[in-house]
Order: C-alpha cells, then sequence, then structure tokens
C-alpha cells in the first residue's frame, strides 16, 4: 500500500482553515455600532453604559494606549433565523496569537448585568439558543486599548504618561451570525484526531486508523455545502473517537486556569478589569459545561472585583458555592518568594488563607506559584506552618542549564520540614489542550513507573482569558482516546490528594529550587526593592510598639489600618512587581505606594511611642531590633550606654586615611580602596595581600532576553574597575565616629561613599549615594576576603542556608547570582565574616587560590541595572545603599548586624522608659513578630525562630499578666501534637530545632488588660 499519509494531513489543514471552520457561521448579518471615549480613567459601569456614543463602523481606528472606549452593539434577529442559536461576533482589533496582551472588552446587557470577556480566543457572545425572529439585541462592550508592550524593546507604551494618543487597534469584524454546532463539533473532532495523529510514531495501526477516518471523513464533506454534511463527516469519525485508551496510558488531571499578572506588561488598576473580564468568562463556562473546574488563586484578585466589580463578584460567589469555581493557592498574590522577608512571606499566606475562609469557608492546603522565579529553602516551614502541605509550580521547567530530575518529589526546606510538589510535565501553565501539549506531558514525566498522574493548567494566560469551549471540547474527546493521555477536570487539591495517595515513597529535593534564569530580578528596579525591605522593617516596628502601647497604656491598636497596609506591601511582591520587571508605570506608582506606606507607618510608630514615652523628647531610644543594643533590651525604650572606645582617624604613609576605634583598624588608600580590615582582637587581617575592598565594577549587561529579568554569565568578560576618585576626605573626626568620604564619576553617573568607623562596632559601615544614569550596564560592590571556605550562608525566611563557593558540578556552576536578605557570611573555624546590607539581594561568590596558597573568596554585591525593557529607563535616578563588612563575626553576629543596619535609626525621644512585652534569654532564638492577635481578643502573639542553625533552649518571660498560652499556626489557631513551648515560672520555656519557626499566642490576665 502507498504511504499518503503527508498527503491528507496537508489536506486536513487547508480543509479545515479554509472551508470548514469558517462555515461555523454560515449566516450573519452586521452590527451596527456606535463608541464613547472616556476622557481619562475608567469609568463605573453605569457611567459608561449612559454615555452619549457616536457611530462608527468595522475597519475604523480607535483607543489611545491605556484608554478605555465604551461600544454599543445592536442588530435585530431575522425572522428566518427564529429557533437556531445566535451569537455576536465582537472583533475589537484582535491578533489570536497575544491573547492577553492587547485590547480586550467585558460585554454587559443594558441593565448593566456582566455577561462574558472578549480577547483573541474569544470573539463570541451568545445572544439566544433557540433565537426569537424579529429580537433587538443591544450590548454594551467596555472595551480596554491596553498597547502592545514589543518584547524586548525600548518602549514609551509602558507609561500612560509618556504612551501618546495614538489609535492601537482597528475594529474588525462585527456581526450577528448563526452558530452551527454541528460544524463547530467536527472542528473539534478533526483538531483533536489530526493533533493526535501528529503527535504518534509513525508506525502504529492507530495512526493508520486516525489517518483513514479523516480521509473519509474529509471525503464526506461538500466544501460548497458544509453545513449541510458536517453530520456526515462527523459520523465518519465516531469509531476511532470511541476507541479507549490502554490501561496504561498516563492520566492528566486538566484544572481551568487563567493565570493573571498582578501586574507586568500593564498597570494595577487594569488587573482589576483582566480579573473581571476573565471571571465573567469563566462563571458563564462553567453554566454551559457540566464537566468543567475552574481554579483562580490570588485573594487579592477575588478582593479587586469584590470591591471594583460587585455584579462580576456575585457570579464567582455562587460559582464557588457550587465547587466548580475553585480558590487556589492560599497566598494573597502568587509573590515572590526569593526576597520577602520572613514575616512577609508567612503573611501572604495569612492574608490569603483568611480571605478564602472568610469569604468561602474554604481552606486551601495546596500552594499554586505556577510562575514565580524560584523557592527559597525556608518555604517548606512557612507552607506548613500556615496549615497547607502541596505545592505546584511550573517555573523551572524554563532552568538554562540543568533539568530537574523529577516531576512529583518531596521538597525539603532548611529546617527538615517536607512539602508534596509537583511540577506539572506539559511545562506550560497556559496549556490549551493542544495534541501537542498533551502528548509531551506524557512523554515527559519524570516519575514513570512509580507514578501515572500529572497536572495540566488549562486556560491562557499571563493576561488573563482562561479557558475556552474549545480546550473543554478538546478535553471532553480525550477522556478516554487510544493514543491519547487520559484527560479529566479536576480541582487542584482533588489531583494533590490522588497524586499523593498513589506515590507513596517520592524523591525528596533538598535546600532551595533554584531557577537558572531570571537573575537580575533579584536587582532590577532598586527603588521598588528598597521600598519592600523598608516597609517590612516599619511593619514590624510599628506592630511592635503598638501592642507594646495597647497593653502598657489600653492604647487603641489599629487593626484596620494595619491590616490594609500588609495588603498593600503584599501585593507588591507579586512575581513581576518586586523582582522589577514590570512596566514603568507599576514601578512608578510603586514608589508613590512605598512614600506612602512609611509615611502611615512612621505615624502609627510615632503615635505609639507617644503613648509609651509620655514626652517627645527625652535622653530615652527605641530599640525595635531583636536583640539588646547598646544595654537596651530588645523591644525596649531607655538610655543607651556609651558606645566604648573613642575613634581615631590618621593619614596614611602612602596617601589615604587610617581609621580606628579599638577593635578594628581600616586602611583606605588615597583611591579611596580599602586596603586593610584588620580586626585587632583576633589579631587577623580581613583581606587578601594585595587587594582592595569596597571595590565598585562595572559591567556591560545586554542579556540574549528578558532584559529585566535575566543576567548572562559572559557579563564577566568584561569588567571596568572604578579606582579613580574624584575625591578621599576625612568628613569628621568625632571621637564617636571615623569618617571617609569618598567621590566618584563614571559615564554620566556619580558615586559618593561614606567609609564609617564608629566607637564600639565591630563593622565598616559603607553607605553608597548613586546618580545612575547608564544603559546596559551592571554595577557591583566587591569584597575580596582572605577566608577558605566551600560554603557560605546567606540569609533566607527563617534562617538561613548554604551555597557553595567552587563550581563542582553544572548545578553549582549555575548558581552565578543568588539571593540573600540581610546578610552573607563567610566562616573558617573561629573566625567569620559578614556583609550586611539594607536594602539589596543579588550577590555572586567566586574564589581563587593565590600564590601564597592562601584562598581568596570573593563577594560582590549586586547594585544597580540599566535594561531598556519593559522600562526603557530603569533604576535612572538618585539611590542610596548601606552595608557594613564585620570582620570576626560568627552566624549571631551576622543575624544581629542585619537587623541592626535594617532597623536603623533607632527613635529616640521619651522620657519614660518602657519595659519589653518580652524577654528571651538565648540570642539564637529570634523574634520575627510582636502583635495583638488578629481576632481583636488582646491577646498578644509572639513569633520567634531559631536563628543560627542549631538546637535551641531559650526562656520566654512576659512582661506582662498571662493567663495562659497557646502554640498557634501563623493564622493563630491552636496547634494539636507535641509542642516545642512548656511552662516555666511566669514564661515558657521553648525547646527549638534548627530553625524552628513557633508562634506562640499569650491569653492576657484580667489586670493586664485592665491596665
Amino acid at each position: 500500500m502507498h504511504d499518503d499519509r503527508r498527503l491528507v494531513e496537508n489536506r486536513l489543514g487547508r480543509v479545515l482553515a479554509e472551508r470548514i471552520t469558517p462555515a461555523i457561521y454560515p449566516e450573519s448579518v452586521p452590527l451596527k455600532a456606535s463608541i464613547w471615549v472616556a476622557p481619562d480613567e475608567p469609568v463605573p459601569v453605569a457611567e459608561g453604559i449612559a454615555a452619549p456614543r457616536t457611530p462608527i463602523e468595522s475597519g475604523a481606528r480607535w483607543g489611545a494606549p491605556w484608554g478605555t472606549s465604551w461600544l454599543t452593539v445592536e442588530a435585530t434577529v431575522p425572522a428566518a433565523w427564529a429557533g437556531r442559536t445566535v451569537e455576536a461576533i465582537i472583533d475589537l482589533g484582535f491578533d489570536q496569537n497575544m491573547t492577553g496582551f492587547q485590547c480586550e472588552g467585558l460585554v454587559y446587557r443594558p441593565d448593566g448585568s456582566p455577561v462574558k470577556g472578549l480577547h483573541p480566543r474569544n470573539q463570541w457572545v451568545r445572544v439566544a439558543s433557540p433565537a426569537v425572529g424579529g429580537e433587538h439585541v443591544v450590548l454594551h462592550v467596555e472595551a480596554a486599548s491596553n498597547p502592545i508592550i514589543p518584547f524586548f524593546s525600548p518602549t514609551t507604551l509602558g507609561d500612560k504618561s509618556t504612551a501618546g494618543d495614538e489609535p492601537q487597534y482597528r475594529l474588525g469584524r462585527l456581526d450577528l451570525a448563526v452558530f452551527d454546532k454541528e460544524v463547530w463539533l467536527l472542528v473539534q473532532d478533526l483538531e483533536v484526531l489530526g493533533e493526535l495523529m501528529h503527535e504518534m510514531p509513525e508506525d502504529p495501526a492507530r495512526r493508520y486508523d486516525i489517518v483513514r477516518a479523516i480521509e473519509r471523513a474529509l471525503d464526506a464533506v461538500d466544501l460548497q455545502s458544509v453545513n449541510v454534511t458536517a453530520a456526515a463527516a462527523r459520523a465518519c469519525l465516531v469509531d476511532v473517537l470511541a476507541e479507549p485508551a490502554v490501561a496504561s496510558a498516563h492520566k492528566i488531571s486538566a484544572v481551568g486556569h487563567a493565570h493573571i499578572d498582578s501586574a507586568w506588561l500593564w498597570p494595577l488598576r487594569e488587573t482589576v478589569r483582566k480579573v473581571a473580564r476573565t471571571t465573567a468568562n469563566m462563571t458563564a463556562l462553567l453554566a454551559d459545561e457540566p464537566e468543567f473546574v475552574y481554579a483562580m488563586s490570588q485573594a487579592a484578585q477575588y478582593d479587586f472585583i469584590k470591591r471594583h466589580r460587585p455584579e462580576v463578584y456575585e457570579k464567582v460567589e455562587q460559582a464557588v458555592s457550587e465547587g466548580r469555581f475553585v480558590p487556589t493557592g492560599g497566598m494573597w498574590v502568587e509573590s515572590d518568594t526569593n526576597m520577602p522577608g520572613s514575616e512577609a512571606m508567612a503573611r501572604q499566606f495569612v492574608h490569603g488563607k483568611r480571605f478564602f475562609l472568610e469569604e468561602f469557608g474554604i481552606e486551601n492546603q495546596e500552594v499554586w506559584l505556577p510562575d514565580t522565579f524560584g523557592f527559597a529553602a525556608g518555604l517548606p516551614q512557612i507552607i506548613k506552618a500556615a496549615g497547607s502541605k502541596w505545592l505546584l509550580t511550573q517555573k523551572i521547567s524554563w532552568s538554562q542549564l540543568n533539568q530537574f530530575p523529577h516531576h512529583t518529589f518531596l521538597w525539603e526546606g532548611i529546617d527538615g520540614t517536607r512539602i508534596f510538589t509537583h511540577f506539572p510535565p506539559v511545562d506550560t501553565y497556559n496549556c490549551s489542550m493542544h495534541g501537542r501539549e498533551i502528548a509531551h506531558a506524557a512523554r515527559n514525566f519524570k516519575d514513570k513507573g512509580r507514578a501515572s498522574m500529572s497536572l495540566a493548567p488549562t486556560g491562557w494566560g499571563d493576561g488573563g482569558g482562561g479557558t475556552t469551549r474549545e480546550m473543554v471540547a478538546k478535553a471532553a474527546r480525550m477522556k478516554n482516546l487510544e493514543g491519547s493521555p487520559k484527560v479529566v477536570w479536576d480541582s487542584p487539591a482533588d489531583f494533590f490528594a490522588k497524586a499523593e495517595a498513589e506515590y507513596q515513597n517520592p524523591p525528596v529535593w533538598v535546600g532551595e529550587l533554584y531557577l537558572e534564569l531570571h537573575r537580575a530580578t533579584l536587582t532590577s528596579q532598586a527603588k521598588t526593592k528598597q521600598g519592600n525591605r523598608r516597609s517590612e522593617h516599619l511593619l514590624r516596628e510599628a506592630e511592635l510598639w503598638a501592642a507594646t502601647a495597647a497593653v502598657r497604656k489600653n492604647w487603641e491598636y489599629p487593626y484596620t489600618a494595619l491590616d490594609r497596609i500588609w495588603k498593600t506591601v503584599l501585593l507588591h511582591q507579586f512575581h513581576d512587581i518586586l523582582p522589577g520587571s514590570s512596566i514603568a508605570w507599576v514601578h512608578r506608582e510603586a514608589k508613590q505606594t512605598y512614600a506612602a506606606v512609611a509615611e502611615e507607618l512612621t505615624t502609627i510608630i510615632e503615635r505609639a511611642q507617644w503613648v509609651l514615652g509620655g514626652e517627645r523628647v527625652g535622653p530615652n531610644i527605641f530599640n525595635p531590633a531583636p536583640h539588646t543594643w547598646r544595654s537596651v533590651p530588645a523591644g525596649a525604650a531607655a538610655a543607651a550606654a556609651a558606645a566604648g572606645n573613642p575613634c581615631s582617624v590618621a593619614e596614611r604613609a602612602d596617601g589615604g586615611f587610617v581609621l580606628d576605634n579599638s577593635l578594628l583598624r581600616v586602611e583606605v588608600d588615597a583611591r579611596g580602596l580599602v586596603v586593610s580590615v584588620f580586626d585587632l582582637e583576633q589579631q587577623r587581617e580581613t583581606l587578601p595581600p594585595g587587594s582592595a575592598a569596597n571595590l565598585l565594577q562595572l559591567h556591560p549587561d545586554y542579556p540574549n532576553a528578558w532584559d529585566a529579568w535575566d543576567v548572562e554569565l559572559f557579563y564577566r568578560n568584561r569588567v571596568t574597575n572604578l579606582t579613580e576618585a574624584d575625591f578621599v576626605a576625612v568628613d569628621t573626626d568625632s571621637p564617636a565616629t571615623a569618617v571617609v568620604r569618598v567621590g566618584r564619576s563614571f559615564g554620566s553617573s556619580k558615586v559618593e561613599q561614606t567609609l564609617a568607623l564608629r566607637a564600639g562596632a565591630r563593622g565598616l559601615d559603607i553607605d553608597t549615594s548613586v546618580e545612575w544614569y547608564e544603559t546596559e550596564k551592571f554595577l557591583k560592590l566587591a569584597f575580596p576576603l582572605d577566608i577558605h571556605a566551600d560554603r557560605y550562608a546567606s540569609e533566607t525566611q527563617f534562617g538561613h542556608l548554604f551555597r557553595p563557593t567552587h563550581t563542582n558540578t553544572s548545578w553549582e556552576y549555575a548558581k552565578f547570582e543568588a539571593c540573600n536578605h540581610r546578610f552573607v557570611h563567610f566562616a573558617e573555624p573561629g573566625w567569620g565574616v559578614a556583609l550586611v546590607n539594607d536594602s539589596t539581594y543579588g550577590h555572586d561568590v567566586t574564589r581563587t587560590v593565590r600564590a601564597d596558597g592562601g584562598t581568596t573568596t570573593t563577594l560582590r554585591v549586586s547594585l544597580l541595572r540599566a535594561p531598556r525593557f519593559p522600562d526603557p529607563e530603569t533604576d535612572h535616578g538618585a539611590h542610596y545603599f548601606r552595608h557594613s563588612l564585620v570582620p570576626g563575626a560568627s552566624i549571631g553576629d551576622a543575624v544581629c548586624e542585619g537587623y541592626r543596619v535594617n532597623l536603623t535609626p533607632l527613635r529616640p525621644g521619651v522620657a519614660e522608659a518602657v519595659e519589653p512585652l518580652f524577654t528571651i534569654d538565648n540570642d539564637a532564638v529570634v523574634t520575627s513578630a510582636v502583635k495583638l492577635a488578629d481576632d481583636g481578643s488582646g491577646d498578644v502573639v509572639l513569633r520567634v525562630y531559631e536563628a543560627h542553625g542549631g538546637r535551641a533552649s531559650a526562656l520566654v518571660a512576659a512582661g506582662f499578666g498571662i493567663a495562659g498560652f497557646q502554640v498557634c499556626d501563623l493564622l493563630e489557631r491552636p496547634l494539636a501534637g507535641d509542642t516545642p513551648a512548656i511552662p516555666e515560672g511566669a514564661g515558657v520555656r521553648l525547646r527549638l530545632r534548627p530553625f524552628q519557626l513557633v508562634t506562640l499566642r499569650f491569653a492576657r490576665s484580667a489586670g493586664s488588660i485592665a491596665g
């Protein structure tokens, strides 16, 4: 028999595209259209519907960038269409390949009730089935002319203030049309079989069966009369579609999904409308498709439509109550997980889970983070402490160098907590049910022989859109189809329950889930990152002093304000905001938001301190850090002890200056570079011979793609050391501080630094101010260290993790840029050195062996970048960074110094001493939060963690009367089972494992509450 398969395959492609698919709508009449352009920002629905209209025709240009236009389309159903299915086709100027990245619309009835969303793959609106002849149809469309942001090209379209007013789109087809369901079903039949056929090996009889069935179906179609012959063509495919899958076929749980970035190539305000459009689409689809299940994460997005689109939220509530619209994830947003601080990461779950519990009575056990750029090693414990136990992500499949060895596994964090984790082998969070995707999932699944099922997030995403009726139809055909995996609709929780029951002993992955891509997100948009870090620490202070004032002075705790501010900060930790990968509009607004947050939190702090201290001026200092500072206990206010021996500055023989405070002697040469940091107590030099620290280095930075996201290792091939100084001068010779100022110029930018050695301090503080106006450059700050260590510690949530200093394996080689929080620490037995920071995250570590046999380990901090996409002026402007180099530091010192740098300046200004609410007798047990319980009961909540990486016993003493205590989860609910806390005297004895996190809830005694 001659092999003519290619002939049939090519025939199918043309006939489908040119004859059968167009026949889905065999008859149509034009829609009459009119338009009103909103003058500025979006308006309420009632206003948009009522606004006056101007006629507009198909083919007309419309829509300035970021504008809103209200279209009205209307027509009368022809009498001949009575009893048939009629749909409106509304093409706003769509490109089918740009779903979620261009114009979109939400359709309303004249009474203001929402119908569904419009996007490039979903241009239809059901008008009637069956239709009534002569009925007049009127629909209103809130159309958003979001511009197409060209990938990897600098553009001014990323901010409304620079985008201009040139119309972005041209109206396409505007018709009222008959929908022929039989033809539409034929299209689905042929697409599923054709896609399956292409994915099968060439030899099996099954492929030939499909080819011949398709050939018979195409022969049965009269291309001049497709609608009349569609049923006959479908009949030719019945048998081949009815062949069941083999018993061993891979099982796919399809989860309806629309990944909606809370901001990215659009601002936050547009996300509100994207969510409304998508959820309107999905509630409509759920009503039509009884087996379909849709899941949506991000409690903040539910809150968006609850507050801004209540008419859409009402439909969501109803669908959730029916169990088919599934809140998932249990987080406020799908956040970055590398950079958020310990407490912020915990609060993502607190606020997300609490919203779903209060709104829907649903508690998630699964964490849903398909697009997050890698996962910090402290996250498993946080997931467990929130009452969850499963994690889904997909992004690790994007890694450049190493292929992750599992799709289903246990992920073990720094404290030993293990979380059942799944990476969908479909390798996308926008699965469209295309045969290529489904076949890839089965082939790619790495746990064959031990597990048989995976999950496929199904629907258009990034900019939303969701699942389409075509995807649902394809899934129905692949439910039990020979040659295909078995596809069923599931909720995320149902999938995880089945997968966990099947895979009893999965492999274990220990430590961070590092994404070998998007490493530059640790540095891009420095002001956004600084705003986040500052907000986190101000929230810590506000809760601490507000709780102290409430307990000590019966002050009214600002529950509502703190709840709102936390949600604002958490929203901005979304994985395209905090990582710096959004358009200029997003980061401009973020800067303004962080400024407002800082102002409001500062006011809360000052008012609480005013209540506590009684006077605005006085000798005492508030200490918000978790450790005693100059004799002031943690969480207390008192007079600070003298700092220690005085400091001195002397001229250096070879030029420059020598700073000395009896603990450290620091030499700064004539170039303003640090050439010696000598630990006087240990009689040990920190820097290698002949080296210079505090060295600014400038690299070219032009990645292969993803400008704001990526830095490629080849950036290191060229470097300019910024050694020329404009000036090097002593700033002050105060006995309390020795300061040298250094100025430099390069390119279009300037840097001014202060190198400060303070009385009693074990660290050299380095403040760096940069006027940055470079393009496609990367600025690093280098510290070569004379230390031999094969690993180093980086702070992460509730502890630290170790990374190698070498590159023995490809996995180590790939981690050429990594994340730290407040500190990085290196150690030899008996001596270590830490670098702490107030707002930087990215860094790299390299090591060499010198001619003298010693090892030079170089730490470089990433300060600034200058990518041009998606914000062409990324980071241009003024920046300020603080670092402190601390020789002789243990891990405990690194923890302490990290808090010091982030919580300074300590706030002076009270006459009355303030006792702490809690004292802890072991510095290894660190306070993460002191606050009042969220339920308004007046209970006091203390969250602590073991910070040194060892076993710790600590006595927690309450500085107020307590009626009892409970060990709780992050949502402040009592935990059952073994407890790390037992009563001891008037306090609580904690016995903690390395990095263990514990939340304690203290009920106040009657006398204490009355206080």
